[in-house]
């Protein structure tokens, strides 16, 4: 369905290198904002060593975030040492695809990992990577965010219910 995501974790400091392996997962597309940095721009602890790890096990990355705020997104990626798009009017393909080609990997070698529905797990459904949904590093969100959260929160619960249902 392309509302749930592939995978639910509590961060993307869950997503270990033998799962990705385990995928034939070469590439990360990284949402920015409540995905790698809370409200007031700070890496939750770990999340630089993270993105460390994977990049010297051959992990390529990319981030691919909705926010106009260039300032922001390019601190990140410079922080991180990974390329970057802003403004990508997720759930959009176009931000999606040309992080695959910044990374040059094919879609199958991709996951997108954020926090939204809406915006990071449908727009990597519809480019058919895998999609792996966080939970929000804070509760602090922007205005549409927060109009959305609820929605999305209703999602999930459908979601984690499904997936029970299936492991059982």
């Amino acid at each position: 369905m392309l509302i749930y995501p592939d995978f639910y974790f509590d961060n993307v400091r869950d997503v270990k290198l033998d799962f990705l392996r385990k995928h034939n997962i070469k590439g990360l597309i990284l949402d920015v904002d409540n995905t790698l940095i809370d409200f007031y721009k700070k890496f939750e602890e770990g999340t630089e060593q993270w993105v460390q790890e994977l990049k010297n096990a051959g992990i390529k990355f990319c981030i691919v975030s909705n926010t106009n705020k260039i300032e922001k997104v390019k601190y990140v990626a410079e922080s991180l040492d990974i390329p970057y798009f802003y403004f990508s009017k997720k759930p959009s393909k176009k931000g999606f695809m040309k992080a695959k080609e910044e990374m040059g990997l094919n879609v199958e070698n991709i996951a997108a990992i954020g926090d939204q529905i809406m915006t990071d797990v449908i727009g990597a459904n519809r480019c058919k990577m895998l999609s792996i949904l966080v939970k929000p590093i804070s509760e602090q969100d922007i205005f549409i965010t927060k109009i959305k959260r609820p929605l999305e929160n209703k999602i999930i619960k459908r979601y984690l219910k499904k997936m029970k249902k299936e492991k059982v």
